[in-house]
């Protein structure tokens, strides 16, 4: 499929009634195990790529470079679209925000998001009017490359859980243009369906975090359109492997193997 292709088939994703997911791979090999099963559009994550890369999950370490080449080998793997956690455009003037969506058209992406989040301990979200400038140069961008924007909030990730100011700014950002909004870390249902009845633009809701969870069914009909998983794919098998290893290295015993993926279906997923 050509990026146009899979832009209209994301954009259709969201078009169409009910709630789908989007789960988000770390590597080439993840994603074509995701598309194997089934789903119908992937996400990248900076977390799980920062894993694998043996990096921190910091803007100070990852590099526009590296999350977009790691973006690419994700797009490459199968014929879905792919949306990029292109986290605060790289930069924080809104020319930054449009280079950013720029570079991921060229990368073959179909979508990405970008966040109000600086990055800096001090001041961590951007300030309303900053914000919106951001999200509203991503979008004018987004436009003429036929690429769909996500808008994130960014406030209950930074200790700042104030759902007013939530809404206010994802409001504002479907008012700049973006296409999808998106408040990772929303406290509860109750919040998540204030979200969703207080905007007009589809919402993305994050899962896989510690605390409590709700299932596709519950979160459908709280109004959510797209359901994300972060980086929590990543850290599930992280998690699988560290086990295994304290295992042989505290027991030295295997049983572990008992419960991996077999070498058959690995090379069938993988096209070998």
């Amino acid at each position: 499929m050509t990026r146009e292709e899979k832009y209209k088939a994301f954009q259709a994703l969201h078009q169409r009634p009910g709630v789908f997911i989007i789960p988000n791979p770390w590597n080439a090999g993840s994603a074509k195990i995701l598309a194997a099963l089934g789903f119908e559009a992937l996400a990248t994550t900076s977390a799980g790529y920062a894993f694998n890369a043996g990096l921190p999950d910091s803007p100070f370490v990852l590099t526009r470079d590296g999350i977009l080449a790691n973006a690419q080998s994700i797009v490459d793997a199968t014929d879905l679209p792919v949306s990029a956690d292109l986290q605060n455009g790289f930069g924080d003037t809104p020319e930054s925000c449009a280079e950013a969506i720029r570079r991921a058209t060229q990368a073959g992406l179909a979508g990405g998001s970008i966040e109000d989040s600086s990055g800096s301990t001090d001041k961590p979200i951007y300030d309303f009017a900053l914000a919106v400038e951001r999200i509203a140069a991503a979008a004018d961008a987004a436009r003429k490359s036929h690429f769909l924007l996500t808008a994130r909030c960014e406030n209950f990730l930074c200790g700042r859980p104030d759902l007013g100011d939530t809404i206010h700014r994802l409001q504002a950002f479907a008012e700049a243009g973006a296409d999808v909004l998106y408040a990772p870390g929303l406290s509860d249902l109750d919040a998540i369906r204030e979200v969703c009845a207080s905007v007009a633009k589809p919402v993305n809701v994050l899962m896989g975090l510690r605390g409590a969870t709700y299932s596709v069914e519950e979160l459908g009909a709280a109004g959510v359109k797209r359901i994300s998983v972060g980086g929590s794919l990543a850290r599930a098998a992280l998690g699988a492997f560290f086990r295994a290893a304290r295992e042989i290295k505290d027991k030295g015993t295997f049983t572990y193997a008992q419960e991996a993926i077999s070498q058959a279906d690995i090379s069938r997923y993988m096209g070998g």
